[in-house]
């Protein structure tokens, strides 16, 4: 049985155009049952890799493609700008933890160029580790090119020591000095007793995938496929070959084939999912982290509340129970530590979404919002049914966000917190861009094609054909059109580059390192021995591995408002506090509804302005209902709720029991919270459940939503409801 060792897929950005589950569906189709990913440099990849491998029944092996520097890695010496290529395999726990730290370090100690790892490094982190010798731009194969035989026997013995197995890596890709090299390697294997093993160096998925890839490197290396001299792969045999290919390119060599085989039984990963990483609070003595939390909680119950009512106490008690049950105490109490730290250091601060929820979060002073008097429900934000990471997005003044990632650096230690990467890919009008710039157009014709696409949220090439006569017209008009259109159709939505995620942070108990792989902040700085590092991970994985993630975001109203209160204050000698403004003021409504929302945190675009306009807001209610309902699918229930509000139009319930539950939007569904609350009044759903059934909604995932349907209807009608 072959199997893939040296792979790239779209996360060796610009340079692989494989996507990781078409990838995988393919070596599926070729009845390979195992498939390894060697991304360049990075790890970015590994988490989908080894569960799209895993949900098909394939071992997933995870390697890298490393960058070795010709000395040392920590030289700047413009000399050692070139570097050597090195496949690395992990082949068991420690392996993969050495890869982890490998490939950290090669980024944040070793960048010059490129993330660069050394001898001295390789030496220390390559237990559990396989190495296979590399492809033409690997040392061993420059070595035996320039005839220093004596110097490939030392390298080959010193790697030999160094990982728990090394092998002689043999291409065929038609290059003549390749083929040249594999003749010695030959040699050198029945020399040496170092086994051979044959690979690809795949970079794309078919065989008729290779055009498109050249115009990819042409992107990635700012050149056109008009220009000869431009870097290019020397032939399309680049792709996910099958077995039966491989051993006819090695017929002579079958050894090299079947050690593949061999490799792929000698790697057993099993990565860990859903156990929690989360950072230590500080505790009194003798007092554990929900002991802790109750305690601060009750205290700050005492404090938010006059009067404190068996209700309110039940509810606290309920929230501690749940927060205890899901095991997520160090993640409240790490929150409001950044709460704490926002308050004391006088930096405006907010928090969106369903965190607002949480009577909790209300009295340790991290919301300023009452859950209980606005009805909103606890199970939006945590619940056992869902058992998923809490969410809190925290809000700071934007001049002041590094305090605050500053001072989680200093608090937890540096080596435990980093910010959160984020890929950017290749949307619709840039791939027309960047594909004609790659086939050689002028900006002209190529600017004019991508102003044809229609300006629309999740816009594709393909939408943008059926929507738009004009684009159309001139892709059935214009065979360049055509060739461009079709090219950047299939190169659409591929990772472009890496860049830092404007809120996520992530903090471990551990350092990251033994978690997560980290590099350089994206968007670079001048001295990197003090930036915080980015995670190789992106969100949702950094979530997937039990990491604490939180978004702190940089929000310029905030900033604003802050300079408001301290001119105010300078000029007027008035002290506003923002959490204690009325809610009565109808100057403020009059200036609203006029559409004077210039300025104003979510109501300053032009559509916003027609709607409040319509609105004419009298409460905060109202404002916070049209926050709601601006978004796509509530949008076109917008009119019907105003005309409800002005007397224009009679109140209309989807159901008379559902009076209770929508009075206060006008009978229509507005709130995700409602959502809850129905699911719970019609079908006898727990709010925990309601709230799985609610996310399926929101993300659009089609087959519980059909799964949750016929629960519902069952559940309705078993209350008494009819199904008509």
């Amino acid at each position: 049985m072959f199997t893939h060792l040296h792979l790239h897929t779209e996360y060796s950005l610009l340079d692989g155009l494989s996507r990781i589950p078409q990838l995988l569906d393919r070596v599926a189709e070729l009845g390979q049952e195992a498939c390894a990913i060697t991304d360049h440099g990075a790890l970015y990849g590994v988490i989908d890799f080894y569960q799209e491998a895993r949900s098909r029944g394939i071992k997933p092996i995870i390697g890298v493609e490393a960058y070795i520097a010709q000395g040392d890695r920590t030289s700047r010496d413009p000399k050692d700008k070139s570097q050597y290529h090195l496949t690395l395999l992990a082949r068991n726990q420690k392996g993969y933890r050495n890869l982890l730290t490998l490939v950290t370090k090669a980024n944040l100690e070793g960048f010059y160029y490129k993330p660069r790892m050394d001898r001295e490094l390789l030496e220390r982190h390559g237990e559990g580790i396989i190495a296979l010798s590399g492809c033409n731009s690997s040392e061993l194969h420059r070595l035996l090119m320039d005839g220093r035989r004596d110097d490939a026997l030392a390298l080959a013995d010193w790697s030999r020591q160094v990982f728990d197995d090394y092998y002689f890596e043999v291409q065929e890709n038609g290059l003549p000095d390749v083929t040249a090299v594999n003749k010695q390697l030959v040699e050198l294997s029945r020399e040496t007793e170092i086994p051979l093993v044959a690979t690809v160096d795949s970079h794309y998925t078919y065989p008729d995938d290779a055009p498109d890839h050249d115009v990819l490197l042409c992107i990635g290396t700012n050149t056109s496929v008009l220009d000869e001299k431009r870097m290019r792969m020397n032939a399309p045999v680049y792709y996910v070959q099958s077995e039966a290919e491989l051993r006819a390119r090695f017929a002579d060599l079958p050894e090299a084939v079947d050690n593949t085989q061999r490799i792929a039984d000698q790697c057993d990963l099993e990565l860990e999912f859903g156990r929690l990483h989360l950072p230590d609070a500080d505790l009194p003595p003798g007092v554990t982290p929900d002991e802790h939390l109750a305690n601060l909680a009750s205290a700050g119950l005492e404090r938010r509340y006059a009067s404190v009512s068996d209700e309110v106490r039940q509810r606290l008690q309920y929230e501690l129970d749940v927060i205890r049950e899901t095991g997520f105490a160090n993640y409240i109490l790490v929150v409001h530590d950044f709460a704490q730290f926002a308050r004391r250091s006088g930096i405006a601060m907010g928090v969106r979404g369903s965190a607002a929820a949480s009577l909790v979060l209300y009295c340790l002073d991290v919301t300023d919002i009452d859950p209980l008097a606005y009805g909103l429900v606890f199970e939006r934000f945590l619940n056992v049914e869902r058992r998923e990471m809490p969410d809190v997005d925290l809000d700071f003044a934007d001049d002041r966000r590094d305090e605050v990632i500053r001072y989680a650096a200093e608090r937890y230690g540096r080596d435990h917190v980093a910010q959160i990467i984020t890929f950017g890919t290749l949307g619709a009008k840039a791939a027309i861009r960047d594909v004609g710039r790659a086939l050689g157009m002028t900006y002209g014709e190529t600017d004019r094609v991508a102003r044809l696409v229609p300006a629309a949220l999740n816009m594709t090439i393909e939408r943008g054909l059926d929507e738009s006569q004009e684009l159309r017209a001139a892709y059935e008009g214009d065979e360049r059109v055509q060739r461009l259109l079709d090219t950047a159709r299939r190169l659409e939505g591929v990772a472009r580059h890496a860049s830092t995620h404007a809120a996520g942070l992530v903090i471990s108990r551990e350092p990251l390192k033994q978690h997560v792989p980290l590099q350089r902040p994206a968007r670079g700085d001048a001295d990197a021995s003090n930036a915080i590092p980015t995670t190789q991970y992106a969100m949702g994985q950094v979530q997937q591995i039990g990491l604490l993630k939180l978004d702190v975001l940089g929000l310029v109203n905030l900033t604003i408002l802050t300079r408001a209160v301290d001119l105010i204050r300078q000029s007027q000698g008035v002290k506003i506090e923002l959490q204690n403004l009325p809610d009565g003021d109808l100057k403020t409504y009059e200036m609203l509804s006029r559409g004077e929302t210039f300025g104003v945190f979510q109501l300053e675009s032009a559509g916003m302005r027609r709607a409040i306009q319509e609105l004419r807001p009298t409460s905060i209610a109202d404002l916070a209902a049209m926050v709601a309902l601006y978004r796509p699918g509530p949008m076109q229930h917008i009119a019907t709720f105003c005309r409800a509000k002005h007397g224009l139009q009679q109140i209309e319930y989807p159901h008379a029991d559902l009076a209770g539950i929508l009075d206060e939007t006008y009978g229509v569904i507005t709130y995700q919270d409602q959502v809850l609350l129905i699911a719970q009044k019609f079908a006898g759903y727990t709010l925990g459940e309601a709230d799985v059934m609610r996310k399926a909604m929101g993300k659009k995932i089609p087959e519980v939503m059909h799964a949750e349907r016929g629960r519902f209807v069952k559940g309705a009608k078993r209350n008494g409801y009819s199904e008509g």
